[in-house]
């Protein structure tokens, strides 16, 4: 999922630092000190892994609040010599994934430098961390209007085989034995059930699209031995029924409701409607990445 900002500067100075060997993306904690080798929690992928969010004034922005650094926090308490390293880009598809052109990487992609860290610290990766193609065929999922919505399913097919070859290379570079978790997607257009007929025609015409790609993601994933974190399912996407209340909404369907609970699609402006996820959005994905990564 996209913004219109480059990364800032941390992330160059993260890359940087990996060229250096080092690889550290968060400040050294004083206590306790770590006595054995340093262990690398590796997070690529799109604006969700910068946990992107709107602003006061509505501009989408990085935060710290994304699902790597939660999951990072849950991590670190039994994995005291543990960096995180962050190399997500907001607005990267699976093709500026393999070819780059959205965030500027010494590697010249987000993939390039993937795969260079991974070979240069396989012995020592806790976990890496995947979530790329919501941006592919974004209209399926981000666009209020149902002509878009149709047609844009011949996206799906190509970014289907384009996860395939970015996690070939990843499972290549890390070794059979890394810990490597993918991630299913929400979906934001389903906000558009308030809008009458039309938004609810929409909304289910994408949650129908939806399930098709995930199920082709999550294909992906299997045939390069990595697991799923269930985000899709985490919230409800298929459940029209349940009908929930929300303040300011009315009665919606629980999907829905979710939806509105969990990403800033449902908020006013300026700061919404933004299909990113809120700090409880982000959580709900940390969550359905440990699962996953079954690490505690």
């Amino acid at each position: 999922m996209g913004v219109s900002a480059c990364p800032r500067s941390r992330r160059i100075a993260a890359i940087a630092a990996v060229v250096a060997a080092v690889g550290v993306t968060v400040p050294a904690c004083s206590s306790p000190a770590n006595t054995g080798p340093a262990s690398y929690y590796l997070a690529l992928g799109d604006s969700l892994s910068q946990g992107v969010q709107p602003n006061a004034a509505g501009a989408s922005v990085e935060t710290s609040q994304g699902y790597p650094d939660l999951v990072y926090a849950s991590l670190r308490p039994s994995h005291p010599s543990l960096k995180l390293v962050q190399f997500g880009c907001p607005g990267e598809t699976t093709g500026t994934m393999q070819r780059g052109g959205v965030c500027h990487y010494g590697a010249g992609s987000q993939l390039a430098a993937a795969v260079a860290f991974l070979h240069a610290h396989r012995d020592h990766l806790l976990l890496v961390t995947i979530d790329i193609g919501a941006n592919d065929p974004e209209s399926c999922g981000a666009q209020p209007n149902l002509a878009a919505t149709v047609t844009c399913v011949g996206a799906i097919p190509s970014a289907a085989a384009k996860l395939t070859a970015i996690l070939t290379a990843l499972r290549a570079a890390a070794g059979p034995s890394v810990r490597i978790v993918g991630m299913s997607y929400y979906l934001p257009s389903l906000a558009e059930w308030r809008h009458g007929m039309l938004g609810r025609v929409t909304a289910y015409a994408s949650e129908r699209l939806a399930v098709s790609y995930n199920n082709l993601l999550g294909n992906a994933y299997a045939k390069a031995n990595i697991a799923v974190a269930n985000v899709f399912g985490a919230f409800d996407t298929t459940n029209f029924g349940d009908q929930q209340n929300v303040p300011g909404v009315g009665t919606v369907p629980k999907n829905v409701a979710l939806i509105c609970e969990w990403t800033w699609e449902c908020t006013a402006p300026p700061r919404g409607p933004n299909q990113h996820a809120n700090p409880a959005g982000y959580q709900v994905m940390a969550n359905a990445i440990l699962t996953a990564a079954n690490l505690s």
